[in-house]
Formats: C-alpha cells, structure tokens, sequence
C-alpha cells in the first residue's frame, strides 16, 4: 500500500470531495439528493467568509477520503466541532485512512479548544458505528433530527 498522508483540503480538492459527496449519497441511497454546484461547494469553504474546514487523506496525488467540519455552538458547552461527513472512498476502505481522519480531526478539536465533536450517523449503517464505538462515541437516541428546506434557494 503506498503510504497516505492526511493534510488540510485546498480549494483544487472541492472536485474531487464532490466525487466522494456522491459516492457517499449512492451509499446512503439518496444519490438523487446531492444538487450543490462544485462553485457554492468551492465557495462555502475558501470564499471570504468560508462556513466549511476539511482534511484530506490522499496516496500518489489521489485524494482518496475527506473529513468536512464546522463550528457549532451550544449554550451550555460553548463551541464543538460539528463533523458533517467523513468518507473514504470504497476501494480504500479498512486500510486505517479513517482512523487517520479521526485522530487528525481529535487534535485539531483539541488545539482549537473546542469541547468536543459532534455527528451524525445512520443507525443502518453499522460499520461507521463500529468505528465511533472504538472512540467510546455516545449515541443519543433520545433527540430527534428537524430540517427545514427552501427549495427556492436551492443550489
């Protein structure tokens, strides 16, 4: 295996995140869901006022996983890293590159001073579970997700 090294995205990279945005919506059987433009994704991220972070684990010039977050912030614990998606593309799967993502994403939180991470995972999808579980990750089955859409501000 040739080695992998995990680094900051950069704005050549948001193509190919996209790629994997869509890998990872086929995955979760919504691939009809993914409808942002690679300019907004782009933008959101490296524009003035980027709303987005990520790293990437690439091999040989080939970004092969990405790990995408933001800050959250609660009343009762302060600011949290919010860790919208982590993806490793199929083929390199189970060949440690998330738990490289993980362990980045752990000390960036830390020198940041966040209090701690947050996600979301499908319950169906039980080896992401598996791999939160090895972090002692708690799962709160208690609270219930709310989404409201504008569809007229869709990308």
């Amino acid at each position: 295996m040739p080695p992998v090294t995990v680094r900051p995205a950069l704005p050549s990279d948001c193509q190919r995140m996209l790629e994997l945005v869509r890998e990872l919506a086929i995955y979760e059987k919504a691939p009809d869901e993914v409808n942002i433009t690679l300019e907004h994704f782009s933008e959101s991220g490296f524009g003035q006022n980027p709303v987005w972070w990520a790293i990437v684990a690439e091999a040989e010039g080939q970004v092969l996983a990405f790990a995408l977050w933001y800050v959250r912030f609660s009343t009762w614990k302060g600011q949290k890293m919010y860790l919208e998606d982590i993806l490793v593309t199929e083929a390199w799967r189970g060949k440690g590159i998330g738990t490289l993502l993980m362990d980045e994403l752990i000390r960036i939180a830390k020198e940041k001073g966040f209090t701690g991470i947050s996600w979301q995972v499908l319950e169906w999808n039980e080896p992401a579970v598996n791999f939160y579980k090895r972090y002692n990750a708690l799962f709160d089955g208690e609270w219930l997700n709310a989404t409201m859409y504008f569809p007229e501000n869709d990308s």
